[in-house]
């Protein structure tokens, strides 16, 4: 008997893969929780730096993938919509919270190891749309266009695939606050590098 639902169970699991096995294309969509990078504040004429770091907080995507697939590895790029959030202790005693809106294009290949079992990796290209930083007056950041790095772990079930990734970006990405009245944060900068741990759940069409 236990043979015999153990055999079940991994036909079952087998049949589950095979679905949504093989080159096609689908939606995603999920939550992440999200630190962005320092908040470095001058002080002085000496230019002493203060550096305060983020508390991370959830954001959310949505998007499109695309897959081919081969027998051991597959290739899958992607175009997300993300929402990222943080929040800065600031030097008065309030706090304020840091949006940052951008497209991502990660490009991941993918390692099945047994099952609907997978593992990935690859680059991600990333666009900024726009970073809000709540009553605080900032500029653009730095560079619209930066590159990170996602991997991660992933499980099909039939048509629906469940992963979790880490994202990081490479390098720094920084805005300038505008000097103001309600923060006092003058020659400032906010970092705008993700951080974060990213929940998905994929549809393949």
């Amino acid at each position: 008997m236990k043979k015999t639902l153990l055999v079940a169970v991994f036909a079952l699991i087998g049949s589950a893969a095979m679905a949504q096995s093989g080159s096609g294309f689908g939606i995603k969509a999920g939550l992440s929780y999200n630190k962005n990078g320092d908040l470095i504040g001058s002080v002085g004429d000496g230019g002493q730096d203060i550096v305060e770091g983020a508390e991370g907080k959830t954001g959310y995507h949505f998007g499109f993938w695309g897959k081919l697939d081969f027998p051991k590895i597959y290739l899958r790029p992607e175009l997300v919509y993300s929402k990222t959030k943080s929040s800065y202790d600031l030097p008065d005693g309030d706090s304020e919270d840091y949006d940052v809106s951008k497209l991502d294009m990660p490009v991941l290949l993918g390692y099945k190891l047994i099952g609907p079992l997978h593992i990935f990796a690859g680059p991600a290209f990333q666009y900024t749309l726009n970073n809000d930083f709540g009553d605080i007056e900032i500029e653009d950041v730095k560079n619209d266009f930066t590159v990170g790095l996602n991997a991660g772990v992933g499980v099909n079930l039939g048509n629906i695939g469940l992963d979790v990734r880490y994202e990081r970006g490479f390098s720094e990405n920084e805005a300038e606050i505008i000097n103001n009245n309600i923060a006092n944060l003058e020659d400032s900068r906010v970092d705008s590098r993700p951080s974060q741990i990213i929940f998905a759940l994929s549809l393949k069409l």
